[in-house]
């Protein structure tokens, strides 16, 4: 099972770290019960290891004027490996994409792009993403509000399958 290799320890560290990934490594290591120099180690190995990415400020899009926001659901011509990499790759080139996810059933991806504007979104629609090599369709949903942001994973649903599970 995933995330059963990592101690209480280590969990704890990503726990924390994903609420808060500014917090010095003294706060960490007193969050966690641990000292200071054997935390950091230990989140270096989670690095090292994967389960930490990276690390990120959580920026307001429309505090920066990007006050639309969009999830677009495509269909593709194709769904050869080579045309699904080729469009993920295409995607990784537009900057108004911010996430793009390949799915199973009816659509093939959903993106979800921010953009300054309707015009300004309505031009990549029309001038880059429809225009796409192998697109077949695209639908749009228009976001009103976000009621729920949460990064990461639940971690309290992790602990409690591992206790189930010993």
């Amino acid at each position: 099972m995933p995330g059963a290799k990592l101690d209480e320890i280590d969990r704890m560290i990503l726990a924390e770290l994903q609420a808060d990934g500014r917090m010095t490594n003294v706060e960490l290591a007193r969050r966690v019960g641990i000292s200071a120099p054997p935390c950091l180690r230990r989140v270096r190995t989670l690095e090292e290891q994967g389960y930490i990415r990276g690390y990120h400020a959580d920026v307001d899009p429309r505090e920066l004027g990007f006050d639309v926001s969009v999830f677009v659901m495509v269909r593709l011509v194709s769904q050869s490996e080579a045309e699904l990499s080729a469009f993920e790759a295409r995607c990784g080139g537009w900057p108004l994409v911010r996430e793009c996810h390949m799915l199973n059933g009816e659509v093939d991806f959903i993106l979800k792009c921010v953009a300054p504007d309707l015009r300004s979104f309505q031009s990549f629609l029309t001038g880059e993403l429809t225009a796409a090599p192998n697109v077949a369709s695209v639908k749009t949903s228009l976001v009103i509000r976000n009621a729920k942001a949460e990064p990461g994973v639940p971690f309290d649903v992790l602990e409690a399958r591992l206790a189930r599970k010993a």
